[in-house]
């Protein structure tokens, strides 16, 4: 298994550095590198990667700040010369945090680490799927089958699970491209529901757990041949 990597560095010799580690390595494939986040950010969305080595202190755009853009970002391996930011990383749900200069004892380790996480996510049974949310500038875990529906609220969307809600910034658009169409249906221009915890239905509104959520009258249909499927 080789794990798909950039490298976000503004440092030509750091980015050297590194790409010399990953291409040694039979685990990884350098895939770029980068020297800026803007880039790095474009060429996540346009590539399958999992594995980002990224530097913190950037110019104008730093490393915290790249995370903060990605809706659903990959594996991170952090790399910054100083411990300060090893507290705030955890937030951030990384892999692991390597001080420059980078050992290749220390390096290994981070690897095996990162490997070990992609054979866990990728054998992960359904109950036990989840993403990674913003929430009160935390990036937070949720389980897809703790869901029970996402509702719009505004500039913000709420999503309803079994643990209490949790309110996020974001557009109801954005947040279903998140989730798995075969389990998640938009039902209504603000109302996404978990299709496994429908009990009932009509034509304008749908049961989950007691209580109701509305349905759009041109969804029913859709909705019907859903959860056929589900």
């Amino acid at each position: 298994m080789k794990l798909r990597s950039i490298i976000v560095d503004d440092s030509s010799m750091q980015r050297m550095a590194v790409a010399q580690l990953v291409n040694k390595h039979p685990n990884l494939t350098l895939v770029a590198q980068y020297s800026n986040a803007i880039e790095a950010n474009n060429g996540i969305k346009n590539n399958e990667i999992d594995l980002i080595f990224l530097d913190v202190e950037m110019p104008i755009i730093n490393g915290f700040d790249l995370l903060e853009s990605l809706e659903n970002p990959p594996q991170v391996i952090l790399i910054t010369g100083k411990p300060d930011y090893a507290l705030k990383a955890f937030d951030y749900d990384v892999t692991d945090y390597l001080y420059k200069p980078i050992s290749n004892s220390r390096f290994e380790s981070s690897i095996k680490r990162a490997v070990a996480r992609h054979e866990q996510t990728r054998n992960v049974s359904a109950d036990e799927e989840y993403i990674f949310v913003k929430s009160n500038l935390k990036k937070r875990k949720v389980v897809l089958n703790d869901i029970k529906w996402v509702e719009a609220l505004g500039d913000y969307i709420k999503v309803v699970t079994n643990e209490g809600n949790i309110v996020i910034l974001s557009t109801m658009k954005s947040f279903e491209k998140q989730l798995p169409q075969d389990k998640f249906l938009r039902i209504h221009k603000s109302y996404i529901v978990n299709l496994e915890k429908v009990e009932k239905f009509n034509s304008k509104n749908i049961e989950v757990e007691g209580r109701q959520v509305p349905l759009s009258r041109n969804k029913k249909t859709e909705l019907m041949e859903a959860l056929y499927n589900v």
